[in-house]
This record gives structure tokens, C-alpha cells and sequence, in this order.
């Protein structure tokens, strides 16, 4: 009798780009490289191939005609919060980039890219949706849930808890953002600490996407974002993680 393990299935991405040669490139690169990749050339093609399976990471070009991509990002986002997210912008585009961010984009990457740089960017984002709950917080941590204000982090299942016990959606770089945050609770972390530990890869020194993480995180775990007790602001140092008592 045959015991031979069935091989393990690939990791799916969704593609969608009004460029056609762009679109077979990346169908064609990703696939030497062991990806299943599906693609579509706009938002309400992609929205028919997501109807019949969610892929498990998008890349999503900003400037679509019809439907933009960051309107498909909100509504994936929102629809399938579990799937990673990369961005495709202009370069220069600073404000769609961080519009981006704010929708809960994983990553972004201008136009135009070293299809490696892309490569490496979808393997790093690949290997923080499927880590296990271990690496992310040390083995000799005394809990596995933490409190953040009225929320509860739950480490195993890599989940966000709301007072009530119902679930928080959140993004994977979302996640490692509280989960860095568990690790060093009341020590002030400033941002290269933050983008070097929870992202694991280099920042321009000028991006936003620090700052608009922790903003969408107050929105959720905060009583009032507006004056956070959870996530404070230490003056030109960073962010703190402030743990409440039960």
C-alpha cells in the first residue's frame, strides 16, 4: 500500500492589475517559484475569482480604472480579513500609500519593482500569516492572553477579544504589533525598535506606517482613542504599552 504524504498545496495569490503583461509576468515569476497565482485585470474580476476561493495574499494595484484598489482593499479587508495584503503604488505616491496603511494593507511596494524585492516581500508576509503562535511570544511568557485596556489578545490563536468576548478582526502586521507590545509591556519603544522587531525589514525613516497602525489599534482597544491609557505616546520616543489591571 502507497503511504506517500500528499504533497502540500501551494500558497495562493490573487493578482489584479489592468496591465496584462504585468499580470503574466507575475503569473509566470510566482509560479517558478512554487505560488499558485490567479489574476485579474480589474476590481470586479477580482471580486468573481475571490467568490470562488479566497485567496491567501493579494497584491492589489492602487491605480485600477473603474474600482480602485484601495476600495477593493477595504472591501477584502472587511470580507477576508485573514488574507494578507500588499499594495502596488506609483512611486512618489505617498498619500495613496498611506491611505493604503490605513485600510490594513500588510505592505506596499512602488512601481516600478525588482520582481525579487516583491518575491522577498510575499515570503516574509507568507511566513508571518502562517508563524506559529511560539514565535511570536517566548516560550517562558506567564500567559497566554494578554489585556490590552478592555480587549484581550489571545497569543494562541493569535485573535483580538472585545469586552464582551466577541472578536476584534485584525490585520497579521496588526497582530505582531501587539504581540511586541505584550513582550515589553511599560518600556517605551521607539519607532526603528518597532519597525525593526515587528515588521522585519528596513522603513523609510520618513514613512507613517507606524503611526497609522498604532492609530487604527487605539480605535480598537481604546475606550477613547482620543486619549489612550493603552497605547501611549512617550514624547519624542515612540509608544508604550500601558497593561489595566482586570
Amino acid at each position: 500500500m502507497n503511504t506517500t504524504p500528499a504533497a502540500e498545496a501551494p500558497f495562493q495569490i490573487l493578482a489584479v492589475d489592468d496591465e496584462p503583461e504585468l499580470r503574466q509576468l507575475l503569473a509566470e515569476y510566482f509560479g517558478r517559484h512554487g505560488f499558485a497565482v490567479r489574476h485579474a485585470s480589474d476590481a470586479a474580476a477580482a471580486r468573481q475569482l475571490i467568490a470562488q476561493a479566497v485567496p491567501q495574499l493579494a497584491i492589489l494595484d492602487i491605480n485600477m480604472p473603474g474600482e480602485n484598489g484601495l476600495s477593493l482593499a477595504r472591501w477584502l479587508r472587511e470580507a477576508h480579513p485573514q488574507v494578507g495584503l500588499i499594495m502596488l503604488t506609483t512611486a512618489g505616491e505617498s498619500v495613496d500609500r498611506i491611505v493604503g496603511l490605513e485600510l490594513g494593507a500588510d505592505d506596499y511596494i512602488p512601481k516600478p519593482f525588482e520582481l525579487r524585492e516583491l518575491l522577498a516581500r510575499v515570503r516574509a508576509l507568507q511566513r508571518r500569516l502562517a508563524a506559529p503562535p511560539a514565535a511570536a511570544v517566548p516560550a517562558e511568557e506567564p500567559t497566554r492572553r494578554v489585556r490590552f485596556g478592555p480587549c484581550t489578545l489571545d497569543l494562541d490563536q493569535r485573535r483580538l477579544f472585545g469586552p464582551e468576548g466577541h472578536e476584534i478582526e485584525i490585520s497579521a502586521a496588526e497582530y505582531d504589533l501587539l504581540a511586541l507590545f505584550a513582550r515589553h509591556p511599560n518600556r517605551p519603544l521607539n519607532r526603528d525598535q518597532i519597525m525593526e522587531q515587528a515588521h522585519n525589514r528596513g522603513w523609510d525613516v520618513f514613512d507613517r506606517s507606524i503611526d497609522l497602525r498604532v492609530m487604527r489599534l487605539r480605535r480598537k482597544i481604546e475606550r477613547n482613542p482620543d486619549k489612550p491609557e493603552v497605547l501611549k505616546t512617550v514624547r519624542n520616543v515612540g509608544y508604550v504599552y500601558v497593561p489595566t489591571a482586570a
